[in-house]
């Protein structure tokens, strides 16, 4: 079963030699592709520098406008062409612990799902050194997914996921409307909607030590009006 592990990178040149470091640890280890939206802050030449020599490890440079969703479908679209039978999704920053991967690849096994959620709200999940105004955050995020879609996921919102290919073979690409992080949820509503078996797993999310946050107000904002136009969208569809 070939695994690649997409890795969307913006500013992350502290982080990422270790996270790759944590990754190549991993047994059995997935092949990371990098895929970096322009990093000012040297991100992309450094994952070259960690590419150099080695086939476990792929780099895209992206230009044009900056997005975490138009990274990961970049990223999607090249481990499709490169074979990948699963697709791995997680965050640079460890937020989200590299030693958790097997546990999330486990969940596939038997056939018994065919997409994994790193969940942070399952039974058994937790989050580490967050401030309460982005617990709340998030808490409202998911419910507000919640009451938009009826999704079947406690941790609609959570980037660490693990996919099979034919699940992403589903989604309708062209008619996503996000390119930020609530680019998430129409994945999942659009894989679950074409029969896709769910599971979530217990994790720990940590606050990012070194680095800045990408998730800001404007994305935000940007994020909600995004689903409700999938919303509404749906709606009108369903009354033709």
């Amino acid at each position: 079963m070939r695994v690649t592990l997409v890795l969307p990178t913006y500013n992350e040149a502290e982080n990422l030699p270790r996270i790759v470091a944590a990754l190549r640890a991993l047994d059995p280890r997935p092949h990371i592709l990098v895929v970096d939206d322009g990093s000012p802050d040297g991100t992309g030449r450094l994952a070259d520098e960690l590419a150099r020599g080695r086939e476990d490890l792929t780099v895209i440079h992206r230009t044009g406008p900056r997005g975490f969703g138009e990274a990961l479908t970049a990223g999607f679209r090249a481990a499709f062409d490169s074979g990948a039978e699963v697709l791995v999704t997680m965050d640079a920053d460890f937020s989200h612990d590299p030693a958790d991967v097997p546990r999330l690849l486990a969940a596939l096994e038997g056939d018994a799902a065919d997409l994994v959620i790193g969940s942070r709200y399952t039974e058994g999940g937790r989050i580490r050194d967050w401030p309460l105004h982005r617990r709340l955050l998030s808490t409202v995020a998911n419910a507000f997914v919640g009451i938009l879609f009826a999704l079947p996921a406690r941790d609609c919102t959570s980037g660490f996921r693990v996919y099979r290919r034919q699940v992403l073979a589903e989604v309708p690409w062209d008619a996503l409307h996000s390119t930020g992080y609530s680019f998430l949820v129409e994945v999942l509503y659009w894989a679950l909607h074409a029969g896709a078996r769910l599971r979530e797993v217990p994790i720990c999310f940590a606050e990012r030590r070194l680095g800045q946050s990408k998730m800001g107000l404007r994305e935000i904002v940007w994020g909600a009006r995004n689903l409700l136009r999938l919303r509404l969208e749906l709606l009108l569809r369903r009354d033709r």
